[in-house]
């Protein structure tokens, strides 16, 4: 499965790890998924992954 938010969209991106002699090699920075469980419309419930920092959005904004 991807590391993708399902309500925002967020991905892993790509930077560098940059040692003490400033040698570049090339990583990734994934996202801070956690796996939730939402009631659907009709009573079902579902696991889906959402990045820490939409569930604090989600929760400041309900």
């Amino acid at each position: 499965m991807a590391r993708r938010c399902a309500v925002s969209g967020k991905g892993p991106i790509v930077g560098n790890n940059v040692s003490h002699a400033h040698n570049k090699t090339k990583r990734r920075f994934l996202p801070n998924l956690r796996t939730i469980r939402i009631t659907l419309e009709d009573g079902t419930r579902k696991k889906i992954k959402v990045a820490a920092s939409t569930l604090r959005t989600m929760k400041k904004n309900s």
